[in-house]
């Protein structure tokens, strides 16, 4: 046999047959159709919630549907408190409102006392973690104060402003300093040593350290004290409203169980959830802007 008729076999040999070249071809990903990225982020992140979300009505559904259920079913509720979750805008006599304007009147509350916690945590927070003499002589009293519940300043702030809506604003800035004073206190204690000797040799004065190095330095944990004092001013104030009276999402909820209205006060806890998920989310955006990625969102 010559050379040339065994190169020719050898070829015939590692040529794939036509059949064994079809599968492939049918194996192969189809690269046709495609979702575009947005889509499919879309779909990662919101379909694994809404099923969720669908099984828990659905066990929710099962379990309460029982005429002795003391407590009502998803059906039951959108048929009791339809007329709540639709108009949302009412405006009647007195505390006879819609549920927006009780999350409104919440969260004004919210937005002073949260600004006036914000402001002092910042600063105290920042003269802790300056000077170690603050450090000694503040941080046992405000590991003291913060473990003190946030409904037992309530009695207190009572007497001392006689007002209901000034009394809730404090209890709303006691309970969501301490997280702001803490990671601010934290973050300028660990500004790195480099950080310090550039300041040191550029010879900054104390305003452009403050402002160019600390604050910079220091931000991931004080958007960390934030987020945790916006979640704990939400919880303060729901709370502090069952107890003062007037308009205000916590005092609906305390009103609707007066009332024996269950399925109202469901759907007031879902507007809840869903303000304090917000006021999350604008915080960790705002922390995410400023710090350029450094704390996730």
């Amino acid at each position: 046999m010559s050379v040339t008729n065994l190169n020719i076999k050898s070829e015939t040999a590692a040529k794939p047959s036509a059949s064994v070249v079809t599968l492939a071809r049918a194996a192969r990903p189809s690269a046709g159709f495609r979702l575009p990225p947005f889509v499919k982020t879309l779909a990662d992140n919101v379909l694994p919630p809404l099923i969720m979300l669908a099984v828990l009505l659905g066990a929710w559904e099962l379990l309460c549907s029982s005429p002795t259920s003391s407590l009502p079913a998803p059906s039951r509720v959108l048929e009791e408190s339809w007329a709540l979750i639709v108009d949302p805008f009412y405006i009647g006599q007195g505390t006879d409102q819609g549920m927006f304007w009780h999350i409104f009147a919440s969260l004004q509350r919210v937005a002073v006392g949260y600004a006036l916690a914000a402001i002092a945590g910042i600063a105290l927070g920042t003269l802790i973690g300056q000077s170690d003499l603050a450090m000694r002589g503040l941080d046992p009293i405000f590991q003291v104060l913060r473990t003190v519940p946030p409904l037992a300043w309530l009695p207190l702030s009572l007497a001392a402003f006689r007002d209901g809506n000034p009394s809730a604003i404090f209890v709303i800035f006691i309970t969501a300093v301490w997280p702001v004073i803490i990671n601010t206190a934290v973050g300028i204690r660990n500004i790195p040593q480099d950080y310090q000797n550039v300041a040191k040799v550029l010879r900054l004065n104390g305003f452009e350290y403050f402002t160019k190095i600390m604050l910079p330095a220091a931000a991931p944990y004080i958007f960390t004290g934030l987020r945790i004092g916006i979640g704990l001013s939400w919880l303060a104030i729901v709370a502090a409203e069952m107890l003062i009276g007037g308009v205000g999402i916590g005092f609906f909820i305390w009103d609707a169980w007066n009332s024996s209205l269950i399925s109202d006060i469901i759907v007031a806890l879902v507007y809840v959830g869903i303000v304090g998920f917000m006021l999350d989310r604008v915080i960790a955006l705002i922390a995410n802007a400023v710090t350029r990625g450094n704390v996730k969102a």
